[in-house]
């Protein structure tokens, strides 16, 4: 009795560690940004290059606005870039379930709620990454949409995103490019209006 009870309890153990060792690092990253739902941080630029200059001092905010069980709405808002020097409210980043992973697309929009020429561009995941930060190399949309707009330098973006119990932040990589804008989850801030067309 005690040897099939011992075999029981073993049996029982091994389940639950090949659960554990086989949970999704994705899907602890999109509930871990889901669990912020409706919340705002305030945050900063960065990185420092000469193309990042027009953001450089400027005030950042990010908004987990609206979260579904496979989809995921983040405005980001940046004061002075607006039309008469206020608030842009032109990007949403999307982080969306698939079958395979998960996929960031970018919604850029203008202040009468119209789509810009360039928009819905990203990627999917390539691998597992991590349950703290993922990226998305561009996909093949993307680089048509890109190329057919002169904007073929950005053919091989590959775009991250990160978010432990300190904060997020969302980058941008490629050949000689590095953005890079981060928000403090010990500063939470008002959630701020819609963004432009939403």
């Amino acid at each position: 009795m005690k040897a099939a009870l011992s075999a029981l309890a073993a049996t029982m153990l091994a389940g639950c560690a090949t659960t554990s060792a086989t949970e999704s690092p994705q899907n602890a990253f999109f509930d871990a940004l889901s669990a912020r739902c409706g919340k705002a941080y305030a945050g900063t630029l960065a990185s420092d290059q000469d193309a990042d200059a027009e953001m450089r001092g400027k005030t950042m905010v990010m908004h987990i606005r609206h979260c579904s069980a496979d989809r995921i709405e983040i405005p980001f808002h940046i004061d002075g870039l607006g039309p008469d020097g206020g608030w842009d409210r032109s990007r949403t980043w999307i982080i969306s379930r698939t079958t395979t992973g998960l996929r960031l697309k970018h919604d850029h929009r203008h202040a009468d709620g119209t789509p810009d020429a360039v928009t819905l561009y990203g990627g999917d995941t390539a691998d597992r990454g991590s349950a703290t930060r993922q990226t998305f190399p561009v996909d093949a949309e993307s680089i048509a949409m890109f190329t057919a707009t002169g904007r073929s330098v950005s053919n091989s973006n590959i775009w991250s995103v990160e978010t432990t119990g300190a904060g997020f932040t969302y980058g941008l990589n490629r050949e000689g490019r590095h953005f890079r804008v981060a928000f403090d989850y010990a500063r939470p801030v008002t959630p701020p209006p819609a963004p432009w067309g939403w």
